[in-house]
């Protein structure tokens, strides 16, 4: 009658483990935060600082590309100084993650485990 009983003891355990990971998460999260990483482009004339969240904190531009009144050139180098920071702080992020795990690599557990952390994952 109340064979699957026995099993709630795993379930309130997983549970449990959740919260845990979900709590890590959260550090893990604030370690990031102070963590930086720059993207460049052209050469180095455009350099954006970010934290390890992918958030932008800085921008460098080379003086000689405002003399230079170039617009165009700046406004493709923004973008892809940007996203190289951007990629540089998921680098960094899949590597925290992966000492969080203990080196597994799950599919989906990112993302699960960002959730749990209140956080919503981004791309």
């Amino acid at each position: 009658m109340f064979k699957g009983i026995g099993n709630l003891g795993n379930i309130a355990n997983i549970m449990k483990q959740a919260q845990e990971m979900g709590g890590k998460m959260q550090e893990l999260t604030e370690q990031l935060k102070t963590k930086r990483v720059v993207g460049s482009a052209g050469a180095g004339m455009v350099e954006v600082e970010a934290n390890g969240l992918g958030e932008a904190l800085a921008v460098r531009i080379d003086p000689t590309l405002i003399e230079k009144q170039d617009r165009e050139l700046l406004e493709d180098l923004l973008p892809a100084a940007i996203n190289a920071a951007q990629q540089k702080a998921k680098a960094l992020h899949a590597e925290q993650m992966q000492s969080l795990t203990g080196g597994l690599n799950l599919p989906g557990m990112e993302d699960l485990l960002g959730n749990l952390g209140g956080n919503t994952p981004t791309e």
